[in-house]
């Protein structure tokens, strides 16, 4: 009997970068990490990167790959941001694909993923076919190779998007078992009712297509998906192990398929440690021989269709009513408060398909001045997203362009197709699949729309804002203070643009506490200084300037002036405006600074609103990174101010608390505060400092417990991990410094102290590709009785003692 397993995780998060930055902005939710790609990545995706194999004692004995044993898709947007945010886990997602290609026949691990993530069905044919090609092109690019497959996002099917799959050249896709109609024998006449999930998962399918194409199918074991996706099998690797091996039917003859879909955030984020379970799992399946690991196309090859399919169309893998998830109030939600309404999704998704429709026809006939077919162009316009270069915009044109452009016509080319890119971007499923209307995921749709808008006024001189903002009027809030989706446009869209004065206005604020250059790069824009000036007398701060600010994305250029005023503390008053020629500002410039040599600051807020008139800012108007880095700076002395107070509290109390302790009597907590909040500084201030102070850590954390107090253990533990993180890679690069060596054994050797869990993740790969490494080069000097490498070796061993390893496994000849 022929067993095959192939566990399929479907990795995605929805795009979250501001539309106008490209570029996350800090998300408090996520904390202690900067926005939730980032903790996701460190929960779940850079686990099954590296998952750890235990024995019985909890003790790691080896390091694996997940990646290369199952099979995956991954979100292209998502892929974008970890390419530039988490190399190291991006590059480790590409290789276990090549590997996988290699030892399964040609096959790769990976297959692609429809571009952002859109209920297919729900897009019109145009939308479908960009969506499928761009989805193919960030596929070839990172993986190198053909996919063979392409996941459907929420398994969302109809006849039309398979047929354009097929004619793409893909071979496979994978549905919910509730999505098949009917089967029948390849030849045979009479067709069998499968629906309600009765389709044997087991075997794949063909599909024929009206055009006289075709694909296959493979249909996911239902029951067994959704237990590992939302049972407890995940909480030990033996359960899981078990739900696996009883997906085989032991009487059948001939070849089966078992094969698992989940959201691959399963493994790891919304099962914490679930890779772990999984990665045993794997290894008992194929250590025993139960079962081998495939995947979907290497399986194809070996055992082809033999028998075709019918689906049901409109149909998905998470609503029970088809697709109405993403267009109507099917009561599918995720759990919010009783008494909300979903009724909102239809007006949002009829207003965002009216603001396509209304600028598809001015599109195609602006575009069509410049390009052979606007929309092929728009096709090959992901080469210029994914490569953003000079080198990727001029093939781009020289291949689609009519004839030669001017620079000014190139910027109008770039416009169109941003604005086309996020006429799609503004479809992302995860807008309707939440409760709330104003929740962040169907903010940022509206804002793609907001972007999509800005641009389209702008090359074809028409107002559409209020039209749109009418449209969404018509999605009402759960929420009574958030009202409508027009209402929520202004609270949440409109503070979010971003044009030429208000990226001044950035860069002029943030000019007062940065050193800049000439030229500098902020976020997707190049400021360049043309006139600058900063003065300082005592707190008070002036910086004016011409600037000229150019979108590295399209192009578009402007100059700005600006002046800006800062008083200490968070008070900062500035102006910005475009219309000035040189002269005009050079006089007002002049007469801001004499103001300031004189000390006359009410003067120079008198002239900022004078001169600048409506375009003012304050420190309200940074973006919201540079907003915390800045705060932190002008509170910088409140801060020590605080910090002193609390230490004297601490320091002048001490003995009487160790009174309180001895009589049993309770500490005033205002007093335990202060301990809390002094010991916890000193504990980061002790791993922070230059020469560290592992005794004055070690006290501080022995007063912690004395105390019985908890000082903020995120901050602590982010501090630790990141200091033994940054010492384990110093170590890894140069292994033969005895002081560096020391310095990693005496911070592990602080981990028992602790009264909370640290995430050794990234620092145990480290010690592993160590020991594959530098130890055995250790090891055999010091079987040479080389003392310094004997003395090397014991202390590498106690290291991996102290990170959890079974060294006796991981350091077999040790």
């Amino acid at each position: 009997m022929e067993r095959f397993i192939c566990i399929h995780g479907h990795f995605y998060q929805p795009p979250r970068e501001n539309p106008w930055l490209e570029a996350i902005e800090i998300q408090d939710s996520a904390y202690p990490y900067h926005d939730w790609n980032e903790k996701i990545t460190a929960e779940c995706y850079g686990p099954n990167s590296a998952s750890r194999i235990m024995d019985g004692e909890d003790r790691i004995v080896d390091i694996v790959d997940i990646y290369f044993r199952i099979s995956f898709d991954f979100g292209p947007t998502l892929l974008s941001w970890m390419e530039t945010y988490s190399p190291d886990v991006y590059q480790a997602i590409i290789n276990a694909d090549r590997e996988s290609v290699i030892s399964r026949s040609g096959h790769g691990n990976a297959i692609a993923q429809a571009y952002n993530h859109v209920i297919m069905p729900l897009s019109n044919s145009r939308d479908k076919r960009t969506q499928i090609e761009w989805g193919v092109r960030d596929f070839t690019y990172r993986f190198k190779r053909f996919p063979e497959g392409m996941w459907l996002p929420e398994t969302a099917v109809d006849i039309e998007t398979l047929d354009m799959l097929a004619e793409a050249g893909i071979n496979f896709t994978i549905l919910a078992p509730q999505q098949a109609q009917s089967v029948r024998r390849l030849g045979a006449e009479r067709w069998e009712d499968v629906s309600g999930e009765r389709i044997n998962p087991a075997r794949p399918y063909l599909i024929r297509l009206p055009s006289g194409r075709s694909i296959h199918l493979f249909f996911y074991d239902g029951i067994t998906s959704r237990e590992a996706a939302f049972g407890n099998h995940l909480d030990r690797g033996e359960d899981f192990f078990n739900l696996l091996l009883g997906c085989f039917a032991d009487q059948k003859q001939g070849p089966q398929i078992i094969s698992i879909a989940s959201d691959g955030e399963t493994y790891g984020h919304h099962h914490r440690l679930a890779d772990m379970s999984l990665g045993y799992a794997i290894n008992r399946l194929v250590q025993g021989g139960h079962a081998t690991f495939t995947n979907y196309g290497e399986y194809l090859a070996g055992h082809p269709a033999e028998h075709e399919v019918r689906i049901i169309e409109n149909t998905s893998w998470s609503c029970a009513h088809g697709i109405e998830r993403w267009r109507d109030d099917c009561s599918c939600n995720s759990g919010g408060y009783k008494g909300w309404n979903q009724r909102w999704r239809g007006p949002l998704r009829e207003a965002l398909d009216w603001l396509r429709d209304e600028l598809a026809p001015r599109f195609e006939e602006r575009a069509g001045r410049y390009l052979k077919d606007p929309w092929s162009a728009r096709e090959s316009y992901i080469d210029v997203i994914l490569r953003r270069s000079k080198e990727s915009v001029e093939s781009f044109l020289a291949h689609h362009a009519i004839t030669e452009l001017t620079g000014e016509e190139e910027t109008i080319v770039l416009k169109l197709m941003e604005m086309q890119r996020h006429l799609m971007m503004m479809y992302t499923s995860c807008a309707w699949f939440f409760d709330e209307l104003s929740g962040i995921e169907t903010v940022q749709v509206i804002q793609y729309a907001g972007r999509a808008i800005q641009l389209a006024e702008d090359l074809f001189d028409i107002t559409l804002e209020e039209a749109f903002k009418g449209k969404l009027s018509a999605a009402r809030s759960n929420l009574e203070e958030m009202s409508d989706g027009a209402l929520v446009y202004d609270k949440f869209v409109k503070p979010a643009i971003v044009n030429p004065e208000k990226l001044a206005a950035h860069y002029a604020i943030n000019s007062l506490f940065e050193d800049y250059g000439d030229t500098e790069e902020v976020y997707r824009y190049t400021v360049t200084r043309h006139d600058y000036q900063k003065l300082q007398a005592g707190v008070a701060k002036l910086a004016a300037g011409q600037i000229r600010v150019t979108s590295t994305i399209t192009r578009d250029s402007e100059f700005a002036c600006f002046a800006v005023l800062h008083l200490g503390g968070h008070v900062i008053n500035g102006g910005v405006k475009a219309s000035f020629d040189c002269d005009e500002f050079h006089a007002i410039k002049k007469e801001i600074v004499m103001a300031f040599e004189r000390r006359s600051f009410v003067d120079i807020i008198r002239m900022i609103d004078h001169y600048f008139g409506v375009h003012t800012y304050s420190l309200l108007h940074l973006f919201r990174d540079e907003q915390r880095k800045v705060l932190s700076r002008v509170i910088s002395d409140t801060l020590e101010g605080v910090e002193r107070a609390y230490r004297l509290v601490f320091e002048n109390n001490r003995v009487l608390m160790l009174f309180w302790q001895e009589t049993g009597m309770p500490i005033p907590k205002p007093i335990l505060a202060a301990a809390e909040f002094t010991l916890g500084l000193d504990v980061r201030g002790a791993l922070e400092s230059e020469e560290l102070d592992i005794e004055k850590v070690r006290n501080a954390l022995n007063e912690i417990r004395r105390w019985h107090i908890a000082p903020d253990k995120v901050e602590i533990e982010f501090t630790l991990r990141h200091i033994l993180e940054e010492t384990m890679e110093q170590l890894a690069g140069n292994s033969k410094d005895p002081s560096l060596l020391s310095r990693v054994a005496a911070l592990v050797g602080l981990l028992p102290s602790l009264q909370f869990e640290i995430n050794l993740w990234r620092i145990q790969n480290i010690y592993f590709r160590m020991a594959r490494t530098a130890y055995m080069d250790f090891f055999g000097k010091a079987m040479a009785e080389d003392d310094d490498a004997v003395k090397w070796v014991e202390t590498f061993k106690q290291i991996g003692r102290g990170l959890f390893f079974n060294v006796n496994a991981v350091l077999p000849r040790g």
